[in-house]
């Protein structure tokens, strides 16, 4: 008789939705706000899970300099070494490091305007610099792009007028930068033969680590496990309520409908510990992101 009374005390905390059920409840809505967390990240071909972030796109309006066609041959290398002098002779700001990505961007983008005869950061397709710079393998946090077209005597005056104007000065001394691609492109723009200068900036998204996908994986499949766990019970308890207490089957159902709290809360727990995880990515990756 003893036996049979502890096990129907047992019962009743259990079946009312006592410490087995509580925390349940508290994961579950841990998991719903983690859901909400996450619900801009998304799984990319490469099986990452990278956040759509609110990237920046800097684009100053462009400049024409127009002046007279000449002999002179502007060097790539030469924008660089230039933009890096400036940015030293500025704050002494570390120097943009020359990227393939970023050099292909600016090359195709130079050469679109001259095929197209636009001269506009969003091309005559839509294709603003941002894509541009995705379509070619770089993914970033914040991207800038500056344009010049005309005729110079030198790298060092190309660089110059962009640094005369202030919207192509920031992106030069922006201080988030570290990665450049620059296209000079000599053609024709509207009957004139002139050069086309392109520089693309970038801060990678790499430089930020990405939550972990296994962690986000881990945390679905155990989600599926305790709908699958709750559910058990649910039928458990629906046997409990219509077995007589007197059955010779009653106390084994207890015993299994209690092994089974006690294996959902074990679960619950460790998903708890996984999600508090996971959303520590998450805000380390937020605040990469922002620059703090």
């Amino acid at each position: 008789m003893k036996k049979i009374y502890y096990v129907v005390i047992l019962l009743l905390i259990v079946l009312g939705f006592g410490a087995g059920f509580y925390l349940k409840d508290t994961v579950l809505k841990t998991y719903d706000n983690f859901g909400k967390n996450v619900e801009n990240f998304q799984k990319t071909d490469l099986g990452n899970t990278i956040q759509s972030v609110a990237k920046k796109i800097i684009t100053p309006g462009p400049l024409n300099i127009g002046g007279n066609s000449n002999s002179v041959v502007l060097v790539k290398a030469k924008i660089i070494a230039q933009t890096n002098i400036q940015r030293y002779d500025n704050g002494a700001l570390p120097p943009l490091v020359e990227n393939a990505s970023l050099n292909a961007a600016a090359l195709a983008k130079a050469q679109d305007i001259l095929k197209n005869q636009y001269f506009e950061h969003i091309s005559q397709s839509g294709i603003d610099p941002g894509t541009l710079v995705k379509t070619y393998g770089y993914e970033y946090i914040v991207s800038g792009e500056n344009l010049i077209l005309g005729n110079f005597s030198s790298e060092q005056e190309v660089v110059q007028n962009w640094m005369d104007s202030p919207g192509h000065r920031a992106n030069i001394l922006n201080d988030r930068f570290i990665d450049i691609g620059v296209a000079m492109v000599k053609g024709t723009y509207k009957g004139q033969s002139v050069w086309v200068g392109v520089q693309e900036f970038g801060l990678p998204l790499s430089l930020c680590q990405s939550p972990s996908f296994t962690l986000k994986t881990e945390i679905d499949d155990n989600k599926i496990k305790l709908d699958q766990l709750s559910a058990q019970i649910d039928t458990k308890r629906s046997e409990i309520n219509n077995t007589n207490p007197k059955s010779p089957k009653y106390n084994a159902l207890v015993d299994q409908y209690n092994a089974l709290v006690n294996e959902y809360n074990q679960l619950a727990q460790n998903t708890k510990n996984l999600i508090l995880q996971y959303n520590n990515q998450i805000n380390i990756f937020n605040q990469c992101v922002a620059g703090q």
